[in-house]
């Protein structure tokens, strides 16, 4: 028993050594390796998943954003090649806020079932790209989900000239869905919980999964509804136009959507969430990227205090080691929420999507940002 106990120890004490040594041979080397993608691949180099990552992203003077590439509205890259969208804003702020340039940002394109991999792995410094907010993605995926920044659910889609009306018409059916994603799992739940059958058919990618449709290999796409209406904006109109395609009128799920940072980055994750609150609060405060010069100058205290200006005699610091007129810097760059919100998804969009639970506390939405003091 002993001689065992002793063999055990020793082989654990080589082990240990051995991890420590070969941490400190690969610590340092530099991966170029990158990702497949063409213009869409970032050149800079990722974020460690130790250390300070406030200080590596100022010091590198480059934001690393992890993206969805495919989603209308929320993230897409147009013709020209640009990231545009919702999320894409969303990084641009957190870059205006922490380097005070809108433009210091690489977006990384990321897949459902890889994201995560990315983010644990430090590939990307945020994930900003339509990702659920769920007990065990926060617990068990070294994740730290921050302000919600959009409140969805999610939805069914049939092409406009079927028979489906309602979930129970699927019966049988065969449904579309990405793989990885909180949509398989709330897909099965809610079909259960009606007594229905149904043939998943699973897509890493929009792109296979919209040809699926699109060739009638199944009856109906599951996502999220903001997504769905994203699609069905951007229909071709040689399959019929947004006009071929109905949403059923079904909430599924809840979705909160928002930004994602590794565990264990304290000062990043503080910095990220209270940028998102600040575009929460200018909406609040009525501020916009038309009126900041103006609101500059404003006499009332708490917009003073919020946009960084001296509160009787100095700029007021809550210690976010960012600049204090960070808040200023993400408004003139990307707006107030509602502006985000209007410019990207909003009634005058493709989407044209209402602000519903996506409205202020005030309006009776669910934003709320907490005090800036």
């Amino acid at each position: 028993m002993r001689s065992t106990l002793i063999r055990q120890l020793a082989i654990a004490l080589i082990g240990v050594v051995f991890v420590a040594s070969g941490c400190n041979l690969g610590g340092d080397d530099d991966d170029d390796g990158g990702e497949a993608g063409g213009e869409t691949q970032t050149q800079t180099q990722p974020g460690q998943t130790g250390g300070d990552l406030l200080q590596t992203v100022t010091s590198r003077g480059r934001l690393i954003c992890g993206v969805n590439d495919a989603v209308p509205g929320f993230g897409f890259v147009t013709e020209g090649g640009d990231f545009e969208g919702f999320d894409i804003d969303y990084c641009r702020a957190v870059a205006a806020g922490i380097l005070g340039d809108p433009e210091a940002v690489d977006f990384r394109p990321l897949t459902a079932e890889q994201r995560f991999t990315a983010l644990q792995a430090g590939e990307v410094d945020v994930l900003i790209r339509n990702t659920t907010w769920t007990s065990s993605r926060d617990g068990s995926e070294g994740a730290r989900f921050l302000t919600t920044t959009f409140y969805d659910g999610q939805g069914m889609m049939v092409q406009a000239d079927s028979e489906f009306q309602e979930l129970e018409d699927l019966d049988g059916a065969t449904i579309c869905v990405l793989s990885g994603t909180t949509t398989e799992l709330n897909l099965a739940a809610q079909f259960e919980a009606r007594n229905l059958d149904f043939e998943p058919l699973s897509f890493e990618d929009n792109d296979p999964l919209q040809q699926a449709f699109q060739q009638g290999r199944c009856e109906a796409w599951s996502s999220d509804l903001s997504q769905l209406a994203g699609i069905r904006s951007n229909w071709p109109d040689g399959e019929g136009g947004p006009e071929a395609l109905r949403i059923l009128d079904v909430t599924m799920s809840k979705e909160p959507l928002g930004p994602v940072v590794a565990d264990g980055q304290e000062d990043f994750a503080d910095a990220v969430n209270w940028i998102v609150i600040a575009t929460i609060q200018a909406e609040e405060f009525g501020i916009t990227s038309e009126n900041i010069d103006e609101q500059l100058n404003s006499e009332d205290p708490e917009v003073q205090r919020f946009l960084g200006q001296p509160v009787e005699g100095e700029p007021f610091d809550p210690g976010l080691n960012l600049d204090a007129e960070f808040a200023a810097n993400v408004v003139r760059a990307v707006g107030n929420y509602g502006e985000i919100f209007e410019r990207n998804v909003g009634p005058d969009t493709g989407l044209g999507l209402e602000r519903g639970l996506n409205a202020l506390w005030t309006e009776g939405g669910l934003h709320y940002p907490p005090p800036y003091r």
